[in-house]
Formats: structure tokens, sequence, C-alpha cells
């Protein structure tokens, strides 16, 4: 049975453009990143995408024994999602697993407050709370699709929910705004890049997904 596509909804919760934007420049608050930089994030800072998108990366920690049955450190890169504009985020790591955020377009603009800011930003503080709750919300959903046993079914879960969250209308459906590798579609659903090169040629053979502007991903609108 093919994978079910599901038209996306496109509500989810951003930032108002309000006055946050020009007092934290006022403040020398904001920075501008190239393609893939990485972003130099602290502790308890909260950060905002006020333009381009935000490419959220963990790595795990992870012992593993090698021939001599010595233990050894290494560590595995997977792709967590997008911050899309509009939106809040904030880097957490614990000591097994460190989570890193690069700029995933150019010319993506940041700006960054402390938490103890919002005491005196009541509005704003309710809607950073409001869009991290929604983001917990699509963590729990992810979950769900990760536990999916085969690998289509959780490469067209990943791109349903992307798409759901950051897609874009065209005449053929709606599309995802921002490029993504096979490596990194593969780290996100736990499978190999050769994997899903061929479940990505099976899927547009059979209509499920279709190209936009020959690199962005899209899926087709329901049939009524």
């Amino acid at each position: 049975m093919s994978p079910s596509i599901q038209c996306p909804s496109l509500n989810q919760p951003l930032l108002k453009k309000s006055d946050v934007f020009a007092w934290a420049k006022s403040h020398y608050r904001d920075r501008t990143f190239g393609k893939d930089e990485p972003i130099p994030t602290r502790p308890g800072l909260i950060y905002i995408v006020e333009k381009g998108a935000i490419r959220i990366v963990g790595q795990a920690q992870m012992n593993v024994l090698n021939t001599k049955a010595t233990a050894l450190s290494t560590s595995e890169e997977v792709f967590l999602g997008f911050v899309g504009e509009g939106q809040p985020f904030e880097i957490v790591s614990q000591p097994q697993f460190k989570l890193e955020a690069y700029s995933h377009l150019d010319e993506t603009v940041l700006i960054w407050i402390y938490w103890q800011d919002l005491e005196h930003l009541p509005n704003l503080r309710q809607e950073i709370f409001e869009t991290f709750r929604y983001q917990h919300q699509r963590k729990l959903f992810w979950l769900s699709i990760l536990g999916q046993k085969r690998s289509v079914d959780r490469l067209m879960g990943f791109l349903n929910i992307l798409i759901d969250e950051y897609g874009k209308p065209c005449e053929q459906g709606y599309y995802l705004p921002y490029p993504l590798t096979h490596s990194q579609m593969a780290s996100a659903i736990g499978t190999t890049r050769v994997t899903v090169t061929r479940l990505m040629g099976k899927l547009r053979q059979q209509g499920l997904i279709f190209l936009y502007d020959e690199h962005l991903i899209g899926l087709p609108k329901l049939l009524q």
C-alpha cells in the first residue's frame, strides 16, 4: 500500500514581526550568516530567525568495540530538522548528545535575546512559549514516524512533516523551499544514502513526489 499524503496545514506559529527585531538590532544582537555557516550558540539564549532558515544537527557519542574489544568513542551526525523565519530555537546539549545549528540558506539573519529579557516582554514570552509547545508536539509526531518499520514509510512521513510545516504552494501541490541532500534525509530516517536515492526515484515514478525547480522536493495535492 502506498504511503498516504495529506495536504499541508501550513499553520505553524510564527513570531509576529514586532519591535523585537528592531530592539535586538539596536542592542547589536543580530548577525547575518552565509550558507552552511555554523551558529555560535550559547546556553541561556533564545535565537529567532528573521530571515532564511537554520538546520539543526545532532551528534550522539557512541561507545563501540574494535577488533581487540577496546571501547572507542565515535559520533554520528543526524539531521533533526529546520527552524524557519519567525521561529525561535534554543540549543541545549547533554553529555552524550550534542546539538549544533547551521545556516541552511545564504544571508540567514538571526537575532538573540536572554531568557531574563522576557520578564520585560510578556507578549513575546507568551508567543515563544506557544511556539516551543508546538515544536514539542511536532517532536512527538516525528518520533512516531521514526518508529515505522519500512524505510519508505519513514521517508514519506519525514517529507510530509517538513512540507506540512514549511511547504509553499505551487501548481502541482506543495514544495519544501529548502534544498535537502539524500545524505541528510538518510541520517534523519536512519538509513543509507543509497537507499534514499533508490526510494526517491521510485516515489517519483509513482507520482507520490515531484521536483520543483529541478532540486526542491514537492508533494502533489490530494485528488478531490
